[in-house]
């Protein structure tokens, strides 16, 4: 299994630049989690050939038994990336709590990227963290930061990342 390079990538939706020139590599059998504030590209970036897998009903199941599901769905057609955009979104903390603990139990044979807007749910569950933002309204996201989460969350080397990680903005 080979890492992931991503080189200047860009992505627009029509005439709107939603993302601009991210470069960074995820390493494989590794969990990349991707925070940042709503509307910085996060998603649009690992939306890039992603594609429904499979078309079973799992309207009937709980929230925590669906994502449980879509991910039994994607690993069934046995990929070597899992992209999971907010996966414990709106699930109970036991809910999230054993998506978690699959996270954990997959990246022995998958490469994983997240995108999350929980703080703490980054810091546990990931190897390496992006930090993805806009300077202002209109203008397409960017990476400001990546590196081992233990470092972007305890010594982040731009004020910026720390700013968000603690709080003060976002």
């Amino acid at each position: 299994m080979k890492r992931i390079e991503a080189n200047s990538v860009t992505a627009w939706y029509g005439a709107f630049k939603a993302v601009a020139d991210v470069t960074l590599a995820i390493e494989p059998k590794q969990v990349t989690a991707l925070i940042g504030p709503s509307g910085c590209g996060k998603s649009t970036f690992i939306r890039k050939e992603v594609r429904d897998r499979l078309d079973r009903p799992g309207a009937s199941l709980s929230g925590g038994q669906q994502q449980r599901l879509c991910i039994a769905r994607a690993i069934a057609v046995e990929p070597q990336v899992l992209l999971m955009d907010e996966p414990c979104s709106a699930l109970d903390p036991v809910s999230t709590l054993r998506i978690e603990d699959l996270i954990a139990e997959l990246k022995d044979k998958y490469t994983i990227v997240i995108v999350t807007h929980n703080m703490q749910q980054a810091a546990r569950v990931s190897d390496s963290t992006a930090f993805f933002t806009l300077e202002k309204a209109g203008e397409p996201g960017r990476l400001v930061e990546f590196g081992p989460t233990a470092h972007i969350f305890t010594r982040p080397d731009d004020e910026r990342t720390e700013a968000y990680i603690t709080g003060r903005f976002g």
